[in-house]
């Protein structure tokens, strides 16, 4: 067996016309050798009006040798006349098929200066959200078409599906959002004490928690939990569904996808998340009560007498009208992210992590435009 030679080339010219004299392997084996030979060889040169390669000294070539060649000639633009010399027959044979395919010379990436670049970053940054928004509007339309088709009786109701979506969303979600309520209501309610016993005042403390916790925090917390824990499965699902082509044999079959799969997710989400805030904040009031019998030595029946005086419908309302609202915002981000996942496992942890984040930025966005808005109507 004959022992491989690293390959060479020798650049030389006369008249607007260059001649590569080639020589050694060039072969996979030595990718990294001819590129680099191949830059050296071609850098003092400026664009030839013919161009020749010559083979006389080439030992073996193969497809990866033939493709840097095809795309050191594409370089200098289809205007340059290119002959072989040389060749063998299946060498020839070879330089034919990959020429035959449309080669295009590997692009630089262009680097802006370095002030310029954080304005790259904000225009990219920019044109993903808005691709984001399209896509969330996208998603919507096809679900309102799919609850319109419904409603009609044009497609079935998926009441099974529906039920499972909401034990899977709601009920299970129960003891997380219990717990996190109870002790964040407790946290509250003991910094609280400590602050307003300054003033004599720890009996406030009801009207603090009350007030907090079904407005605010009983539906961000619920809120936040739920995109966590189903807004990342469902992009999961869904990823995965698409990995492995699923969505399309719906199609297929006759199935929209958005009426079997995403409409009983949103309605779940729909249904259960006021059920969930409502259960949180019932939690983390009993959190505060409990804080506030062993902190601020307040009995629980002073705790519940108080309580029925700070609390009201307004009240009530606020934080119930809010989660509607966050449960879309949470569905649409979860399906969009889903739908986008590509054929691989690091798109569809990509876009389960972007679900996520994205997810929970847009409710507690929702929850200050909210808050903005019924403070400014005095509601």
């Amino acid at each position: 067996m004959a022992k491989s030679e690293a390959p060479q080339i020798d650049i030389s010219g006369s008249e607007g016309v260059l001649v590569a004299r080639l020589a050694g392997d060039w072969t996979t084996r030595w990718a990294r050798q001819m590129q680099s030979a191949l830059d050296k060889a071609f850098a003092g040169h400026s664009r030839p009006d013919a161009l020749e390669f010559d083979f006389e000294a080439v030992t073996a070539l193969d497809t990866v040798g033939a493709l840097l060649l095809a795309q050191r000639r594409a370089s200098f633009g289809e205007a340059v006349r290119t002959t072989i010399a040389g060749a063998s027959g299946a060498q020839a044979n070879l330089l034919g098929h990959v020429n035959a395919i449309e080669v295009h010379a590997p692009e630089k990436p262009l680097r802006l200066p370095l002030l310029l670049r954080p304005f790259e970053r904000l225009g990219r940054m920019t044109a993903a959200a808005l691709g984001d928004l399209v896509g969330i509007h996208a998603v919507l339309g096809r679900t309102l078409a799919a609850l319109a088709a419904t409603l009609t009786l044009r497609a079935p109701f998926r009441f099974a599906a529906l039920v499972n979506q909401f034990d899977l969303i709601v009920f299970r979600a129960v003891p997380i959002v219990v717990l996190i309520s109870v002790v964040v209501g407790a946290i509250i309610t003991q910094q609280s004490i400590l602050q307003l016993n300054n003033f004599g005042v720890a009996i406030y403390v009801v009207d603090l928690a009350a007030i907090l916790m079904l407005r605010e925090v009983g539906l961000l917390l619920a809120a936040i939990m739920i995109a966590g824990r189903s807004g990342s499965a469902i992009t999961a699902e869904i990823g995965s569904m698409r990995m492995r082509e699923e969505l399309d044999a719906l199609s297929v079959m006759g199935v929209d996808p958005y009426q079997a799969l995403i409409l009983p997710r949103m309605l779940a989400l729909l249904i259960g998340l006021p059920f969930l805030a409502f259960i949180g904040a019932m939690s983390g009031l009993a959190g505060a009560a409990i804080v506030a019998f062993v902190y601020g030595g307040i009995p629980i029946d002073i705790f519940l007498d108080r309580l029925q005086d700070a609390l009201n419908v307004r009240t009530l309302l606020v934080g119930l009208v809010k989660a509607p609202f966050m449960a879309i915002i949470i569905g649409l981000v979860a399906a969009n992210e889903g739908f986008k996942v590509a054929g691989s496992a690091e798109s569809l942890g990509k876009h389960t992590t972007a679900s996520v984040v994205r997810a929970i930025f847009l409710v507690i966005v929702a929850d200050g435009v909210f808050a903005m808005f019924f403070a400014a109507i005095g509601f």
